[in-house]
């Protein structure tokens, strides 16, 4: 359009100068008709308006163009959602499997189920081809395959119906199988195909049916089983590393706390047969074990062409220990042997960075970890409240309930006598419990909660039982979960996101302090207390590792949130909750979290592929992209806050730059958002729950007799 209008001009002012020569033709010399000026100066105004229009287009488009970006990247986030579910809705639910010391006294020896060589290739080639159990190594699918055993079924028969609570997976040996959901065949099902792999990682309802189209039979893997292979490959390989580590002179005088986390650290390279590992004269920088074959030394002394051998090292010998102390010139080659080697290694500026300077900590003779939590740590006793000691159950009255999980409810009480101070009462279904196996779990969060002094902790008052209930009074904070105001306002500022980050580093720098992981982070579980400054709440995943150093393999917490080391069974400690913590500062910023799926093994697929393929929206900048990158690196020694620095690194990161600290523990600093709460008994802040028509069966076994 400017183009045409432009040409008109040109048109327009060749007209102007015709008739101005011939009007000097004419002698009546250089006349400019006022006419013409007045046109001119019209369709000057009319280029500009026109231009102007065209900016705007301009910045129209740029933000559209924005606009589709960011929905882009959240439709490569939750592709797999449908549209119902893109948007913050439905609030996320924690899972759990038995507990650790439950499956630990139910450890059997299974037996080898002998199979033909041309079954036992389709079933390890099944689940290599399988997204999830493809992340396992080789020793561990050869045990799966030798104790798994097999199932016939008629034509017509149900492997699986929807509903039913899962604890074996299978893999397709003969025959066809459909799978059906509301009553019509979705899907069918193969030779050489796995199906029911959740089942293995906890007890889940099916979340469909699978039937025999013709007499058929599947190999069959029991979630025990499963379980048992990966604790007892993971604790062996880490108790060889250690001791290998013992063997060490410069380490000797570590204690277990500093070998486990070097074992943790340690990688496995395979060298074949002929291959240098260490060349001499070249400078080093790494460390040896020697886990499988065998090497030899030799050197090349001075002008001379061939190589002396000085001897052969054998399984579990060592070489190159002087790299992790200084860089210096390597004075011998080391060269592998038929049929090649496997080394554990070590590089040093990984090592330097995680555990720090050896010579340093050789000298020192360090025997723990020093760790500075910003909250005085207390021990585990428990903490009285005098006020409370002669207020029974019956003393309280509900004014209303302010939260539902899966085994119970959190209601807001006060006592009959005194209406000017409210409390939340948790009560889970004692009979639920026991059938789910997570009695551990609720003492767990019982004396944890009660040895508990953090400002950013919720607290625990008392506890109560009758036949129906274990009880939990807990301090009440009445401005609402982080989650309500994250689903009203679709996703929060810098400002916002920080502060509330901010306090749950404070929260886990001291359960880190006493030696407890968290393990179900997210928005859920974060209150608002009345002046906005927040707290962690619910205990029911947390655990209290002793000895420091200590793993855990109870599969637990929120889909969305868990680490890869929880989903691949390789025992997990505190890493997991900086991971989470990346994955809250990524959901509070771009209002979902960055791996989503149909259904949780979709989300645990996508996790094992890592934030790398994770689409940022364009709201978080680089450096925040570079924080949540740190915290959720698929290896959880190289996390930012799992390192020599402890947590103090993500305070010092640059995201936080300028956040008062000292003021947040004083609470002297304003928090971004301060709720409105009316009275003590002020429930507005929180969702409206319908009244609970399930009431459960009496549960008489005794579990809770310290309640």
């Amino acid at each position: 359009m400017c183009l045409a209008l432009l040409l008109f001009m040109g048109n327009a002012m060749t007209g102007v100068g015709r008739k101005t020569v011939e009007s000097a033709d004419r002698g009546g010399g250089v006349v400019v008709d006022r006419r013409q000026n007045e046109i001119m100066d019209e369709l000057t105004k009319d280029v500009e308006r026109l231009k102007a229009m065209m900016d705007e287009r301009d910045r129209t488009i740029q933000q559209l163009s924005r606009t589709v970006d960011d929905i882009h990247n959240m439709v490569s986030n939750q592709s797999l959602l449908p549209p119902s579910q893109h948007r913050l809705h439905d609030k996320k639910k924690g899972v759990s499997g038995e507990c650790s010391t439950l499956t630990e006294a139910a450890q059997l020896p299974f037996p080898k189920q002998s199979k033909p060589i041309k079954t036992k290739h389709l079933i390890k080639q099944a689940l290599c081809k399988n997204p999830f159990l493809k992340n396992l190594n080789t020793a561990q699918i050869s045990e799966i395959v030798d104790i798994m055993y097999p199932k016939n079924f008629e034509a017509g028969a149900y492997v699986i119906r929807k509903g039913d609570p899962g604890c074996c997976l299978y893999v397709a040996d003969e025959g066809k199988f459909d799978v059906i959901q509301s009553g019509r065949v979705v899907d069918s099902i193969g030779l050489g195909e796995v199906f029911g792999e959740m089942a293995i990682l906890y007890n889940c309802p099916r979340t469909a049916s699978v039937r025999a189209v013709q007499d058929s039979r599947v190999w069959t893997l029991e979630r025990i089983a499963y379980q048992q292979i990966m604790k007892t490959s993971a604790m062996r390989r880490f108790d060889e590393r250690v001791g290998f580590l013992k063997n060490v002179p410069l380490m000797k005088d570590l204690n277990e706390e500093f070998l486990s986390k070097i074992a943790d650290v340690l990688k496995e390279e395979f060298y074949p047969e002929g291959h240098y590992i260490i060349r001499q004269d070249t400078l080093g920088d790494k460390f040896y074990i020697l886990s499988e074959g065998r090497v030899k030394v030799t050197k090349t002394n001075k002008g001379e062409d061939e190589e002396e051998e000085f001897g052969v090292l054998e399984q579990g010998e060592f070489f190159g220990e002087v790299a992790l102390l200084k860089k210096d010139k390597r004075t011998a080659n080391v060269v592998a042997m038929h049929p090649g080697a496997e080394c554990l290694t070590l590089d040093r500026e990984p090592f330097v960075h995680y555990i720090g300077n050896l010579d340093e900590l050789k000298n020192k003779k360090y025997t723990e970890l020093p760790r500075k939590p910003s909250v005085e740590a207390t021990s585990v006793e428990k903490i009285f409240y005098p006020e409370l000691f002669r207020v029974e159950l019956t003393d309280f009255e509900t004014v209303a309930t302010i939260g539902v999980g899966g085994f119970g409810r959190v209601d807001l009480v006060c006592l009959k006598l005194d209406r000017n101070r409210s409390y939340a009462m948790k009560k889970l279904k004692k009979k639920q419990i026991v059938d789910m196996q997570q009695q551990e779990h609720v003492y767990n969060e019982k004396s944890i909660l009660e040895s508990c002094t953090s400002p950013f902790i919720s607290k625990l008052y008392r506890t109560y039982k009758d036949n129906r209930y274990v009880y939990m009074l807990m301090e009440a904070c009445l401005g609402g979960e982080v989650w309500t105001f994250l689903r009203d306002r679709r996703c929060f500022d810098d400002n916002a996101a920080c502060f509330v980050i901010a306090c749950v580093v404070e929260a886990l720098d001291y359960l880190h302090s006493v030696d407890v992981v968290y393990r179900d982070l997210k928005p859920e579980n974060l209150l608002l207390d009345n002046q906005g400054f927040v707290k962690v709440v619910d205990f029911g995943f947390a655990k209290r590792l002793q000895p420091r150093g200590k793993k855990t393999w109870t599969f637990c917490g929120t889909p969305e949130y868990v680490a890869p080391e929880v989903v691949l069974n390789k025992g997990h400690d505190r890493a997991v909750d900086f991971w989470a913590l990346g994955i809250l500062v990524y959901e509070l910023l771009a209002g979902i979290p960055p791996f989503s799926g149909q259904d949780p093994m979709d989300i645990y697929n996508a996790i094992l592929k890592g934030i790398g393929a994770v689409n940022f929206p364009r709201q978080m900048n680089k450096m925040t992209q570079g924080l949540v990158k740190q915290l959720c690196r698929s290896d959880p020694t190289e996390r930012i806050g799992y390192q020599k620095g402890g947590i103090q690194d993500i305070r010092r990161h640059e995201w936080f730059k300028g956040f008062d600290w000292m003021g947040l523990r004083n609470k002297s600093i304003i928090p971004p958002i301060i709720p409105h709460i009316n009275n003590p008994l002020d429930s507005s802040n929180f969702d409206i729950y319908p009244e609970d028509g399930d009431v459960p069966p009496d549960e008489s076994s005794g579990w809770d007799s310290e309640f």
